[in-house]
């Protein structure tokens, strides 16, 4: 008869105990963590880049009161010194467009690792180039940038192989629209003259997109840029079957670091020598200059008007009490459209941020379109001004 001490198991983890017994007394076994490596690792991705990114929103919101409290708080300037509002906006200036080119690089590049870039260009080319043009004015006129601002978003596109009359109308339109500008617009001149600000600045960039694809101008981007272009899409994988393989967060991870970091390092100088020059301007040019030397009305003083506002940076928004003090001042409606169009639109910073992108035959081609169309633009509103407002 079989004894009594041959419990089984199930006896035994039922209640039934015994000392000789040890069922119940094996270790127990802590269940395996079933997280694969990449799992984890993209669960710390994710973890991190929400920490950045909000690190990112902080920075970038303070970046005009902590440079307002530095120079004239810390280091003691006068509000209203040259050299104080100088060095202000050039700290913020500077700050601003770094975080903006580092973050708009990243994620665009990462963005390409996902998408079908030539079902893009197929959309934004041939038959619907106009509906490209007017895309990117529109994505230009929604998206709150300056001039120098829009240069990473705009380089995103070039690198993503968008046509370069699509991009360019975004780089033409984005720093004279946005809609802040609007509002203050609206409620410093009225309707009529913020409707005709909108259209001109709509017009600028839908014909400037058809200008630079009738000149073939992506020919003279940058051979980087060119390289890059060429390039093609981001890297994809296929597998053994031959079928097209989505890339892993972690591949999209380095693939996106890497582009933003080549393009950084690159660029990242122009940026502070250019916004210095910027500064400079923006704080030692008085603004009674222009009303008392371009004011008489006559048919040279719109373009001049365009060359002078060229050197100068300011954003949409700072422009539009200057244009009401222009306005109060005497100066002709067309050639405060033209030189604030001309102010917002292009600028000494910007034209060195992109020397770095375009080959000098483009920048020419560039500042030349801009000179020639906000020129006809403030000879138009010379003319016909008086009968609209």
């Amino acid at each position: 008869m079989p004894s009594s001490n041959n419990k089984t198991s199930t006896d035994c983890c039922s209640g039934i105990s015994n000392a000789n017994i040890g069922c119940c007394t094996q270790p127990i076994h802590p269940v395996p963590d079933t997280a694969t490596p990449a799992a984890r690792w993209n669960m710390y991705y994710c973890s991190a880049l929400t920490l950045l990114a909000v690190l990112w929103g902080l920075a970038y919101t303070h970046i005009a009161p902590l440079s307002n409290h530095l120079i004239f708080d810390v280091f003691g300037f006068a509000q209203n010194s040259p050299t104080g509002l100088s060095l202000e906006f050039f700290i913020y200036d500077t700050v601003k467009i770094l975080l903006l080119l580092a973050a708009l690089i990243y994620v665009i590049a990462w963005l390409r690792t996902a998408m079908r870039v030539e079902k893009v260009r197929e959309y934004l080319s041939g038959k619907r180039s106009v509906v490209g043009y007017f895309l990117g004015a529109l994505l230009g006129a929604v998206t709150p940038f300056c001039s120098c601002s829009s240069i990473p978003l705009f380089l995103g596109f070039i690198t993503a192989r968008i046509p370069i009359g699509v991009s360019m109308s975004f780089l033409i339109t984005s720093p004279i629209i946005n809609e802040i500008a609007v509002v203050v617009l609206w409620g410093l001149l009225g309707w009529k003259f913020t409707l005709s600000y909108l259209v001109a600045g709509m017009l600028a960039g839908i014909i400037g997109g058809f200008v630079m694809d009738g000149f073939r101008a992506g020919r003279w981007l940058q051979p980087f840029v060119l390289a890059r272009m060429e390039s093609g899409p981001a890297p994809q994988l296929i597998n053994y079957i031959g079928k097209l393989q989505k890339p892993t967060i972690r591949q999209r991870h380095d693939f996106a670091y890497n582009e933003m970091a080549s393009i950084f390092k690159r660029v990242w100088k122009w940026v502070v020598i250019g916004v210095g020059l910027g500064a400079a301007l923006h704080g030692f040019v008085p603004d009674n200059w222009f009303a008392h030397n371009l004011g008489t009305g006559q048919w040279w003083t719109v373009p001049a008007s365009v060359l002078v506002a060229i050197p100068l940076y300011s954003n949409v928004t700072g422009i539009v009490p200057i244009m009401e003090s222009l306005l109060t001042k005497g100066l002709p409606i067309g050639t405060t459209l033209a030189f604030c169009m001309s102010a917002v639109a292009a600028s000494l910073p910007e034209i060195i941020m992109l020397r770095q992108i375009m080959q000098i035959k483009l920048q020419a081609l560039f500042i030349g379109y801009l000179w020639v169309m906000f020129t006809l633009v403030g000879w138009l509103f010379n003319r016909i001004g008086h009968s609209l407002f």
